[in-house]
């Protein structure tokens, strides 16, 4: 439940966990975790916290949750592809119900639900959406008809500040990311260079080359010669010698 503080303490406080996300991108992560775990003591009506994300390539997971309840309503929800979270993030606003066993709208993952959670009320928000896929704040309560116009409020910026922390935390990811794509493409490059004779300018072509009619993007394809170049050493036999 929410302390009853001013909504300009629990800004101030929310903030601070996001400049924490900006300038200590190694506890990144931690800091994440934090702010998610904060939303009982901030949100009013909330007992729990989790964040969804959809990926069109691994489907539906929970990157940061304070129980294992959102956990398991992401996998109910991945299960039909269907629900209220998925929803607040496709459709851009916050989802509310008031009591999960009366829902009609998602009345399959709401039969479920009902049957493997205590979970009666919810909220949901959407703070991010891109090419492979999309994330949604989500918050719950055991209790029917626990969140007020007070709570979607005060949700709402709660939700705000955790999209920020969210594309902090992603964004430091990618350049992460970058950066290791840029070290094997690199590596590649000087092996091709070594053998060939030719320089850097000349390697890269070629790597674009290959990548072109193999349809292998390059850093796959940097990555492909270097193992080549560099085998994995063979597993030793862990049976023992027979006895002659």
């Amino acid at each position: 439940m929410s302390d009853g503080r001013p909504i300009r303490d629990i800004i101030a406080e929310l903030a601070a966990l996001v400049v924490q996300v900006q300038h200590n991108p190694a506890d990144a992560d931690q800091a994440l975790t934090e702010l998610i775990e904060s939303a009982p003591h901030v949100v009013p009506g909330v007992q729990y916290a989790g964040i969804t994300l959809a990926s069109r390539s691994s489907g539906v997971s929970t990157p940061a949750a304070t129980h294992r309840y959102p956990a398991l309503l992401d996998k109910i929800q991945h299960q039909h592809q269907d629900g209220p979270c998925l929803a607040a993030a496709w459709e851009h606003h916050a989802i509310r119900i008031d009591d999960l066993a009366a829902e009609t709208r998602w009345p399959h993952f709401a039969q479920d639900a009902v049957a493997q959670t205590p979970i009666r009320s919810i909220l949901a928000f959407e703070l991010s959406i891109n090419s492979d896929g999309l994330t949604a704040l989500n918050l719950y309560a055991e209790q029917p008809r626990a969140f007020d116009d007070e709570s979607v409020e005060i949700g709402w910026i709660f939700a705000t500040h955790t999209a920020l922390a969210w594309r902090l935390l992603r964004r430091d990811d990618q350049f992460r990311s970058a950066l290791a794509t840029r070290d094997i493409i690199g590596q590649a490059k000087g092996m091709l260079m070594e053998r060939f004779k030719i320089d850097a300018v000349e390697a890269f072509d070629l790597l674009t080359r290959l990548s072109q009619e193999t349809n292998i993007k390059i850093a796959d394809l940097a990555q492909r010669l270097i193992d080549i170049d560099h085998p994995s050493p063979p597993r030793a036999d862990p049976s023992p010698p027979r006895a002659d």
